[in-house]
C-alpha cells in the first residue's frame, strides 16, 4: 500500500476559512444557524466552522453531534442494537437551517442516513451538507454544498481524515493499493458502503 498526504494541516485550516465564509454568503442569517458535526470527525470539523464564524460575525452558532448508527441501511434485524447513541443536539431542529458536517462524502448513504435522523429532532426549515473531501462514487442522489477538495479515486483507493481532535494531528492522506497485488474483496464480494477510510460508519 502506498500513502500519499493530500492535505496537510494549513490546507485543512485554510478550507475550514472558506467553507465558514462560503456558509455565511450563503445564509442570510446565521441567527438560525445550527451545525450538525457526523460523528466522528465531523463534530470537531463543525466545531471549528462555528468558531470561525464566530471569529468573523461575532455571533455565536450551536453545534450538535450526530450519531447515525441506527438510521444505517447495511443493518438488518439480527444487528439491530438499542438506541443509545452519542447524538447531543443544542436545541429542536424545527425551523432552524441546518448545516451537516462531515469529514468524507463517498455513496451518500451516510449522509441519507443523517438526514433522517435529524427528522427525528424536528422539522428543520434547510438542510445543507459541508464536507471536508467529496471522493466521488455517489449511489444516491446527493450532493454537497460547500466542499473543502474534491479528490477522484478509485474504489480500491482510501481517503484517511486525521485530525488533532480525534488522532493527533491535522491531515488528510490517500491509500492506494500497490499495482502488483490484487484489491482484496469481501468473500461476498459485495462492498460495505458504509465503509470509510476511519474507524467509524463512514459513506
Amino acid at each position: 500500500m502506498s500513502e500519499k498526504i493530500v492535505m496537510t494541516p494549513d490546507d485543512i485550516r485554510r478550507t475550514l476559512a472558506r467553507i465558514a465564509h462560503e456558509i455565511i454568503e450563503r445564509n442570510k442569517t446565521i441567527e438560525h444557524l445550527v451545525l450538525v458535526g457526523m460523528h466522528t470527525r465531523g463534530v470537531p470539523l463543525a466545531r471549528r466552522l462555528a468558531s470561525n464564524i464566530e471569529s468573523l460575525e461575532a455571533l455565536k452558532v450551536p453545534v450538535g453531534a450526530l450519531d447515525i448508527t441506527p438510521y444505517r441501511d447495511d443493518l438488518n434485524l439480527s444487528q439491530a442494537q438499542p438506541r443509545v447513541t452519542r447524538t447531543d443536539m443544542p436545541l429542536n431542529t424545527s425551523g432552524k437551517s441546518i448545516v451537516l458536517v462531515d469529514d468524507v462524502l463517498y455513496t451518500g448513504r451516510s449522509t441519507r442516513a443523517a438526514m433522517d435522523a435529524l427528522i427525528d429532532w424536528g422539522r428543520p426549515s434547510l438542510i445543507q451538507l459541508a464536507v471536508l473531501i467529496d471522493r466521488g462514487h455517489r449511489e444516491l442522489p446527493i450532493r454537497a454544498d460547500y466542499v473543502g477538495k474534491n479528490i477522484p479515486t478509485s474504489r480500491q483507493e482510501e481517503i484517511q481524515v486525521r485530525l488533532i481532535e480525534t488522532d493527533g494531528i491535522d491531515q488528510v492522506t490517500i491509500t492506494s493499493p500497490t499495482s502488483d497485488r490484487p484489491s482484496k474483496t469481501s468473500q461476498t464480494g459485495k462492498e460495505d458502503n458504509f465503509r470509510r477510510s476511519d474507524d467509524d460508519s463512514g459513506e
